[in-house]
């Protein structure tokens, strides 16, 4: 696995010493990520594509769902039986069915289906990082924030228990000990992302960061969720500051005010 060093070189283009293997899911991954805007949260064919970017080089039949039956194996034991391989298609679209037409609150629908994924197991390999990625596209098309708050750093450092919970939830029948693991992941995330003392940076230090980050539209109530210690005042006024260096531009007004990228 490579280091974070690693990792920002592999982004950066340079050259790096480590598994071929290693520098290709870094460089699918940035691929993968950099097109998130252009995904559908409830299609199949978003969903391929993504798979596809994700795994190119690394697994045969990327971008296609798995024809064959697996099972997950520890050690000696098998962990978990996926449904059988001519499942897999109905079993998927009813999962984008549900994301589509669910009115579960958003955090709780990207845990189910980041679950029920994981449960039915669409793909021969991948599908861990593939119900990552997934549950990132979810939650970011209802708060866009998510998109630079990357949970699965946290999922890496907890590997076994993400394991145990799925395993958890296979056992209870329901995908509830995985949301309650999913969600103090996510509250971890939060909590980290707020590590930056938003408090001490200048306005220009938090236009600068947040506009490396940000890709898309977004309202100050988003911006307020990665700086979550300033008040809505000087929000108001370093978007303003923002506007005024060109870093966005600004459409509407009062409380239907939208911000746009320059990047975007």
């Amino acid at each position: 696995m490579l280091s974070e060093d690693q990792v920002t070189a592999v982004m950066d283009e340079k050259s790096v010493v480590g598994s071929s293997r290693d520098i290709q899911e870094v460089r699918n991954a940035v691929k993968a990520y950099n097109q998130l805007h252009s995904l559908k949260p409830g299609s199949a064919r978003s969903f391929l594509s993504a798979h596809k970017l994700l795994m190119q080089s690394l697994a045969s039949d990327a971008g296609k769902f798995r024809s064959r039956s697996a099972g997950i194996v520890a050690g000696t034991q098998m962990t978990h039986l996926p449904p059988k391989a001519g499942s897999v298609t109905p079993l998927m679209n009813e999962l984008f069915d549900y994301v589509k037409s669910s009115k579960d609150p958003v955090l709780i629908a990207s845990c189910v289906f980041h679950y029920e994924m994981e449960f039915i197991h669409p793909f021969s390999d991948g599908n861990g990082r593939m119900g990552w990625l997934w549950q990132t596209l979810i939650l970011m098309k209802s708060y866009p924030v998510f998109e630079f708050i990357p949970f699965e750093n946290t999922i890496h450092e907890t590997q076994q228990n993400y394991y145990h919970a799925l395993s958890r939830s296979d056992k209870a029948g329901h995908s509830t000990p995985f949301i309650e693991y999913m969600l103090n992941v996510i509250d971890k995330a939060l909590v980290r992302m707020l590590d930056v003392k938003s408090q001490t940076m200048s306005a220009s230090d938090r236009l600068t960061y947040f506009a490396d980050k940000v890709e898309s539209s977004f309202t100050r109530s988003d911006y307020m969720l990665l700086f979550m210690d300033i008040s809505s005042a000087t929000a108001s006024r370093d978007l303003k500051l923002g506007v005024d260096q060109g870093l966005f531009k600004k459409s509407g007004d009062k409380t239907k005010t939208v911000y746009q990228s320059k990047k975007g």
